[in-house]
Parts: C-alpha cells; sequence; structure tokens
C-alpha cells in the first residue's frame, strides 16, 4: 500500500515500470485535436513526507479565472518562452502560484503528455516537496492550497467514475472526494493514470 511507502519506495514504484498511458475513453474526448498545434504547458505533482505519510500538494484555482475557475488542481501553468523546458515550467509556475521555490522540491520523474479540451499538451512532472515549505500564494491565481493523504489519492476505491455520451462518442469523467473538496476533470485523469502506474498489479483493462 502506499501509504506505507517512503519516498525512495515511492521512486522505486515509479520507476521501475514503463509509464501507462491515459484512459481511453479521455483520450477520445481529444482525438480531433492530434493535427492542431497545441500549446505546450506542465504541472507538479508533489509528494510532501509527513510523520502520518506521503501527502500530495494541490491547490484551488481562483474563482474569477476565465479557465476552470475553483477546479481542484496541480501548481501549473503554461510554457513561456523564457523557460529552458517544461520542468522549468511546473516549478516557475509553483512558484509563482503558491511560493514555494525551487530548492524546496526535488523532482524524480514525469508521466506522458495529456491533451486537453481546452487545446493544451500538459506534462505533468512529479516530485517531492520539502515538508517545511512555507506559501506565499497569489491570490490572482489560487484561493487555497490543502495536501491530500497519499493514500486516498493513489487509492481506486476513492476514484470515482461515469460515463455519458456526446456526439455519438462516450467519455468518461473520474472523480474523487477529499473533506470538502471534489477533484475532477484533467487532475483527476491524471490522478487515474498514475494509480495504474504505481499500482500496476491492479492496473485497468
Amino acid at each position: 500500500m502506499l501509504s506505507q511507502v517512503n519516498k525512495s519506495e515511492l521512486i522505486q514504484h515509479f520507476q521501475m515500470h514503463n509509464t501507462v498511458d491515459y484512459h481511453h475513453d479521455a483520450l477520445k474526448r481529444v482525438s480531433h485535436l492530434k493535427n492542431i498545434k497545441l500549446r505546450k504547458a506542465s504541472v507538479l505533482i508533489g509528494f510532501v513526507e509527513r510523520d502520518s505519510g506521503l501527502n500530495v500538494l494541490f491547490t484551488r484555482r481562483a474563482k474569477h479565472l476565465r479557465h476552470h475557475p475553483g477546479q481542484i488542481s496541480f501548481p501549473g501553468g503554461k510554457f513561456e518562452s523564457s523557460d529552458y523546458d517544461l520542468c522549468e515550467t511546473a516549478l516557475r509556475e509553483t512558484f509563482e502560484e503558491v511560493g514555494i521555490p525551487r530548492e524546496k522540491i526535488s523532482i524524480f520523474g514525469h508521466m506522458p503528455e495529456l491533451i486537453t479540451i481546452s487545446k493544451f499538451t500538459v506534462t505533468p512532472f512529479l516530485a517531492f516537496i520539502s515538508p517545511d515549505y512555507t506559501l506565499h500564494i497569489d491570490a490572482n491565481e489560487v484561493d487555497e492550497v490543502f495536501e491530500v493523504p497519499a493514500s486516498i489519492v493513489m487509492s481506486k476505491d476513492q476514484l470515482h467514475s461515469a460515463r455519458f455520451r456526446i456526439k455519438n462518442l462516450s467519455h468518461r469523467v473520474f472523480g474523487l472526494s477529499y473533506k470538502r473538496h471534489f477533484i475532477w476533470g484533467m487532475t483527476a485523469q491524471i490522478i487515474q493514470a498514475l494509480q495504474n502506474h504505481i499500482n500496476l498489479q491492479q492496473r485497468d483493462i
């Protein structure tokens, strides 16, 4: 169980297997965008080691934002020309949004890029965040920052899904609840793929 693994064991769980792709129903929804030029972005999946075990850092997007207002997300954003690469984008955006500097972050892997309906390709980077971090939240971007136990984030029993049809295509939406928060959309798609990657013996078919 992930709730019992430490940092080094999580790295081994992630790196010993080939990365699992995103759910086929989720990919169908954006199949029409494959031949369109898309903007690049990245997010940071930050694990924090606490006395009770590993936690995962999330943000709640500001309610006034044009795209996905009020949704739960990982820190991250659009690639800028000043960024050396997408890893740099994730580190820069994390600092700009919540104030955690790069010296408090240690990246240990990344997942495949995910095409989104908003015409981005998003690359998630996995990292450990020093537990002594302090927050300086940019209220223009983020309303709230909170941690969720990794044992909940990585539990297939906690992640639910519903299927629906639009224009004769089957779509699936994933969702995970924690206290008063509901995690869905792109963030839940990433979580579903990460669960399958790390819990390979329980992989979906």
